[in-house]
């Protein structure tokens, strides 16, 4: 079974349909990514997988329970990091921590807490004295003071220096290899294609688009072949390339976007070849996640408005 399970998930806010239909599977183990633009319904969803928001319709399942029950034997087993949290400032990071591990019946050890996120030379000082990336690992070490087999993360480095963002990274990193489910939301698309096995773009409170960050929306966005004109050649010598491929010469660069750059380069270096010349300069690029995620949020939809009866 996996970890999460939902089928047709919906929910209204009045006359507003913000989670418009929502099949998705996240398995145990894997590092799940949910983005999409503001509004679009990722926090609603998120916040109904958890149990804090009740579900218009649908069946949700988490770790084999429902949510909306509330049940201790589903809440022992997640762990939250929310995007803004509050905890007592003038008690220190192990005092915090070791008061975070009373509310479980079981639970990992404060060393292991801390070293897990970084937190070792900070354990006698005052939470009011962290940094804003510590404070964010503090977040995380109090998610995980109940050991759980599944880790809610909403935008874990919002505000990060680049430094710390790399800190969170292999801090999650460190929980993927060591079996813990996550699900996470993030706008930063970098972050998601180190960190995601699979991701879900949700606009207008459906998903559109869902697979891995290298295969998202099924090659939605072309591949870019750029080169520069061999020697004494003009760019009416070039060759015909497959349907669907468009060539853009700019003095001696050449631009080359095709759906199936295989067959295009193949093309292109057979004709380099024929003609005793090489193509200087030459790369091929894959899509960026980045550049699927715009494309297929560009139109993106607004929150459905459900009919009147």
């Amino acid at each position: 079974m996996p970890a999460i399970h939902v089928r047709g998930l919906r929910k209204s806010y009045g006359a507003i349909e913000a989670v418009r239909g929502i099949d998705l599977d996240v398995e145990e183990g894997e590092v799940f990514g949910i983005l999409g633009p503001n509004g679009a319904g990722k926090t609603t969803t998120v916040e109904i997988l958890e149990g804090y928001r009740a579900r218009t319709a649908g069946e949700v399942s988490v770790l084999g329970h429902d949510p909306a029950r509330g049940e201790r034997e589903m809440k022992e087993r997640i762990g939250i990091v929310l995007q803004q949290t509050g905890v007592e400032r003038y008690l220190s990071v192990t005092e915090v921590v070791d008061q975070y591990r009373g509310y479980y019946r079981k639970s990992r050890p404060v060393d292991e807490l801390l070293a897990l996120t970084g937190l070792e030379e900070q354990r006698d000082q005052r939470v009011k004295t962290l940094s804003g990336g510590q404070q964010r690992r503090l977040d995380l070490a109090l998610a995980l003071a109940g050991d759980p087999e599944l880790l809610f993360l909403d935008e874990p480095t919002t505000g990060f220096d680049p430094s710390a963002r790399r800190g969170a990274w292999d801090v999650i990193a460190g929980l993927r290899a060591l079996g813990t489910t996550v699900l996470l939301t993030t706008h930063y698309m970098d972050e998601a294609q180190v960190l995601c096995d699979r991701v879900a773009v949700i606009v207008g409170g459906l998903i559109v688009a869902e697979g891995s960050p290298d295969n998202l929306g099924g090659g939605t966005s072309a591949s870019e072949i750029r080169f520069a004109l061999p020697p004494d050649t003009g760019a009416d010598a070039l060759p015909d390339l497959p349907p669907g491929a468009k060539v853009l010469v700019e003095g001696d660069s050449v631009l080359v976007t095709a759906a199936d750059p295989t067959h295009a380069l193949a093309t292109l270096t057979g004709w380099a070849l024929g003609r005793g010349v090489t193509l200087p300069d030459l790369t091929v690029a894959r899509p960026r996640l980045e550049d699927v995620y715009l494309e297929l949020t560009k139109e993106a939809a607004p929150p459905h408005e459900v009919a009147a009866p």
